[in-house]
């Protein structure tokens, strides 16, 4: 019998109570006077407290204005559809503004992809158990069986699916199968395949990549070795939103360590390692919490 895709949210998030719950609000478009106000003013007209606030604009003179609102309220569920609704009114209507709104105590659901290399796949699991990460690991998705075990260990469905050779359309439509309806966003957690340009269209839900920050310099196969050899002294990591040009998505987080000559190839590939964790854990985390919002091709971290 193949595993069941039963969801294990971890505990809502509440500060006074079971009936109070916390809820974000994005928002995005042209930037103009009293946005932030009319914001404040339907939050308010249902009692609904403030509880963080940023804000971004690439231009106060009519650019691009971005804004990220946690609030919390009593009985949020029966509340939150006349708060969607007057924020309709207030600012789709009177500003032309795009807005999402989202209860923070559902955490999204979460397909993660890996290979052979388990480094990414295994920190998010342990982090999830511990109750780190804000989400719901729906299933783990594997081109091979080796890590089965360990993912089954945490109480996480896996499926193997292998995808070799140039025709990978029989294992996407097994990706499609499994992913469709059962997840808000894929995490390729080292997944050593590449997406085609019809998958990523057809799932329809955004995709976070991981990858070492060589790129484009020591593309291909073992680049710690030839960083080696070329005498690096910064070694680090990239997440970023996966689209249908190859590594070319919207950047989320970036970090680098300092190596010397002194470190082998070896010593890279696990400083790497170690750098591909942290950011790819900031990078879920930042995103399960709507902190990421996307303009172009580049994006805006409320982090």
């Amino acid at each position: 019998m193949p595993p069941t895709l039963e969801a294990r949210a971890p505990a809502p998030a509440t500060t006074r109570g079971a009936g109070h719950r916390l809820a974000s609000l994005t928002v995005r478009g042209k930037d103009r006077p009293g946005i932030v106000a009319a914001v404040g003013s339907v939050l308010g007209e249902h009692g609904a407290n403030i509880v963080s606030l940023d804000q971004y604009s690439d231009d106060p003179l009519g650019g691009a204005f971005f804004q990220r609102t946690v609030f919390g309220l009593d009985h949020l569920t029966a509340v939150l559809p006349a708060i969607e609704d007057g924020l309709r009114r207030r600012l789709a209507a009177d500003f032309e503004l795009e807005f999402a709104l989202r209860d923070l105590s559902v955490p999204q659901r979460v397909a993660i992809f890996a290979s052979k290399s388990d480094h990414c796949l295994l920190d998010l699991l342990w982090r999830h158990r511990r109750g780190q990460l804000p989400v719901t690991v729906a299933m783990v998705i594997s081109n091979h069986p080796d890590t089965a075990e360990e993912v089954r260990s945490f109480g996480i469905p896996f499926f193997h699916v292998p995808s070799c050779g140039p025709d990978k359309s029989a294992a996407e439509a097994e990706h499609l199968r499994l992913l469709r309806g059962n997840v808000d966003f894929v995490v390729l957690a080292r997944y050593m395949q590449i997406l085609s340009a019809d998958l990523i269209e057809q799932l329809g839900v955004p995709i976070i990549n991981i990858h070492h920050s060589f790129l484009p310099a020591f593309v291909g196969a073992g680049p710690y070795a030839r960083a080696k050899e070329r005498g690096v002294k910064l070694v680090g990591a990239t997440a970023h939103y996966v689209t249908a040009d190859l590594d070319e998505g919207p950047i989320i987080e970036q970090d680098v360590v300092r190596i010397s000559h002194a470190d082998s190839a070896a010593d890279l590939r696990r400083r790497g390692a170690d750098v591909e964790r942290a950011v790819l854990t900031r990078a879920v985390q930042w995103h399960s919490e709507d902190r990421v919002l996307r303009h172009g091709n580049h994006t805006i971290v409320f982090a």
